[in-house]
C-alpha cells in the first residue's frame, strides 16, 4: 500500500466530536448527534420528574427536555456561579438539552486513540460512555446519547 493510500485510510477512519466540560472532565459527543449549542434561558421544572431532568425549556418554539448532566453523573451542583451551557440533541424524535458547564472545541480523532472503557473508569462515567480517547495528558470520555437518556425507572445518581 502506498503512503498516500495509508493517509486516505487514516482520514476515513476519523470521527469528529463536540467536546464539553463537566466538573473539569472532558467529554465528547459525536458531531452528527449535536443539533445545537446554546445558553439555556428559563427552565421550567416538571413536577414528579426524575431528579436528573432539570425541566423543560423553549428553544425557538420547540419544547426541549433539559437533562442536568451534573446530576446524571452524580456530581455536586456548580459552585462557581458561571453560566451553564447546553448541547441540543434529538433522540427518537424528541428534543433534549444536555446542561453542561461549558462547551469546548470540535476535535477530529482517529481510531488509533480510541479505547473501550478502562476497567478503572468511574462507574458513573462508564454507565453513559461509549469508550474513551487518550489525548495528550487528558482523557476524552465519549458520551453515549442513548445511555444518557435512559433515565426512566433508574434511581437517581444525585449526590
Amino acid at each position: 500500500m502506498t503512503e498516500a493510500s495509508n493517509e486516505n485510510k487514516e482520514i476515513g477512519a476519523t470521527s469528529e466530536f463536540v467536546t464539553v466540560h463537566i466538573d473539569g472532565q472532558l467529554f465528547g459527543l459525536p458531531i452528527e448527534q449535536v443539533e445545537d449549542v446554546f445558553m439555556p434561558d428559563a427552565i421550567t421544572e416538571v413536577p414528579l420528574s426524575n431528579p436528573q431532568v432539570a425541566g423543560v425549556l423553549n428553544l425557538r418554539g420547540r419544547i426541549v427536555t433539559a437533562i442536568d448532566m451534573r446530576k446524571r453523573l452524580g456530581l455536586p451542583p456548580r459552585s462557581d456561579g458561571g453560566t451553564p451551557m447546553a448541547v441540543g440533541i434529538e433522540h427518537q424524535q424528541e428534543s433534549y438539552g444536555l446542561i453542561i458547564d461549558r462547551v469546548g472545541e470540535v476535535l477530529r480523532l482517529g481510531r488509533r486513540t480510541f479505547e473501550k472503557n478502562p476497567a478503572n473508569l468511574d462507574v458513573r462515567w462508564s454507565s453513559i460512555s461509549a469508550g474513551v480517547h487518550r489525548l495528550d495528558g487528558q482523557l476524552l470520555v465519549l458520551l453515549d446519547v442513548e445511555r444518557i437518556l435512559d433515565i426512566t425507572g433508574e434511581k437517581s445518581n444525585a449526590a
